[in-house]
């Protein structure tokens, strides 16, 4: 049976005490080492090489969440695994669930096309530098979009432009004749070709992406369908998913008849028609329809990222996609796979009830504020008070930073955050960004705990 040391700080101990005990009973012995610091978060791999004597009498050790230093180093000095456990003690029941099972999110089956809707109206290096964000965030094809009634005389070299950069492109217009010339270009998908324009497929070598001469004759995509096979032709087949209130029930139903009817083709579904026409957060949406995807195993999605409020949609589809298809493989609910999507709210928002903040509060002996949030508000002590507002502005005048405004600005920052993530229901740790998920980017230097983040600027010296 394994035998594991918890490293901890003073402050956390008690806690971290109970938590393992509640757990009982465990697939393994563990033990407690408070290693002669306040604060747990403020522990080093450095430090840990040195309070710890060796030999350690364990299987395994797992160190605080925000311990910061290369952990395979202080796996080699101790000569067992050292591994980072989760940054809230609370959260060691889920963190052991989900040792039992490890869900791969590298793997996926549907591939995102990202459409530049306005690509006649840029020049060359500003279609280039869209394509780049788009497959930053995950595209796999970038999409060329034409407008109706405008011309596009640099279509080729914008197809040429993104092959020489590497990524794949397809050409998405309503007129034969720049489908041909992107095709000419090299561009490796047209959309979208029907019965009646199904020649441009003989004249050029791309891959059709197939569309119904109107959305209710599912008969004429089916032809269509049926002459690519006959030939043995790769394509795509689009029934078009239309968005709310002119037909989405509608429309995924055609998806459903049409993989009923065709069980083994490639499919698309064009996204954006939701994603982009329903003011609503995003983020939950691409769930749901890269859900379908899954369900239905469509082979490619095309999504936009025009509207301000859907400007994370091409990395939110990436996300859902890869949950999904665990998921789906998996045959598992999508929770507790990845939190990525859930940018509002917390599963878990306040690990800790207001009298267990009470207890934690009694044991502090420094004049250091600490913030945490619990479901009746911000709580903010230290050894000289402990106090309870939902107004951040109420907490403000008992802190007494009038005359430091360095600290003053800290504490007000950290309010800030306290009282949105009270309001939202998310999870708060004190000086530490509020996890918004996939919809912000967050920088290698504060996220890679093998790495020392920089001071911040109340922390510098003048």
């Amino acid at each position: 049976m394994d035998h594991i040391v918890f490293l901890t700080g003073r402050l956390a101990e008690r806690s971290l005490q109970q938590v393992l005990g509640d757990m009982a009973p465990t697939p393994f012995t563990w033990e407690i080492r408070e290693i002669g610091l306040q604060v747990a978060a403020l522990m080093t791999a450095d430090m840990i090489r040195r309070r710890v004597p060796l030999p350690l009498a364990a299987t395994r050790m797992i160190v605080p969440g925000r311990c910061r230093g290369d952990l395979d180093a202080l796996s080699g000095h101790f000569g067992v695994p050292v591994e980072r456990g989760p940054e809230e003690v609370k959260d060691l029941p889920q963190f052991f669930g989900r040792e039992a099972r490890h869900f791969d999110l590298s793997r996926y089956e549907t591939e995102i096309f990202a459409e530049i809707v306005d690509a006649p109206r840029l020049d060359i290096d500003g279609i280039v530098e869209r394509a780049r964000v788009y497959a930053a965030q995950g595209a796999n094809v970038i999409d060329i979009g034409c407008l109706p009634e405008t011309p596009f005389p640099h279509l080729e070299d914008a197809v040429r432009a993104l092959k020489a950069r590497g990524y794949r492109v397809s050409v998405d217009s309503m007129r034969t004749e720049e489908l041909v010339r992107g095709g000419r270009a090299g561009a490796d998908y047209l959309m979208s070709l029907n019965l009646d324009t199904l020649w441009i497929a003989d004249e050029v070598p791309s891959v059709p992406i197939l569309v119904a001469r109107d959305p209710g004759d599912p008969g004429s995509l089916d032809a269509a369908i049926d002459a690519l096979l006959a030939a043995k032709r790769p394509f795509l087949a689009d029934p078009i998913l239309d968005p709310i209130p002119f037909g989405l029930a509608r429309s995924i139903a055609r998806y459903v008849g049409l993989r009923s009817r065709y069980p083994e083709i490639g499919i698309m579904m064009g996204i954006g028609n939701v994603t982009e026409l329903t003011e609503a957060d995003t983020s939950g949406i691409n769930a749901v329809l890269l859900g379908m995807a899954a369900e239905l195993r469509v082979s490619a999605v095309l999504t936009t990222s025009v509207s301000l409020h859907a400007r994370r949609a091409v990395r939110e589809a990436d996300v859902a996609r890869r949950i999904m298809h665990v998921a789906r493989d998996a045959q598992v609910l999508p929770k507790g796979i990845c939190s990525d999507l859930s940018a509002l709210h917390a599963k878990r928002p306040f690990p800790y009830d207001p009298a267990e903040i009470a207890l934690i509060a009694e044991a502090v002996r420094d004049p250091n504020f600490r913030v945490q949030v619990a479901a009746d508000g911000i709580h903010v002590y230290n050894r000289d008070g402990h106090a309870v507002e939902g107004d951040p502005f109420a907490l403000y005048p008992g802190l007494g930073l009038e005359s430091d405004g360095g600290h003053a600005f800290y504490m007000g920052v950290q309010l800030a955050r306290a009282e949105i993530a009270w309001k939202l229901g998310k999870r708060f740790d004190q000086d530490q960004e509020l996890d918004w998920g996939c919809q912000v980017e967050v920088e290698r230097s504060t996220s890679d705990l093998d790495c020392w983040a920089a001071p911040g600027s109340t922390r510098k010296r003048s």
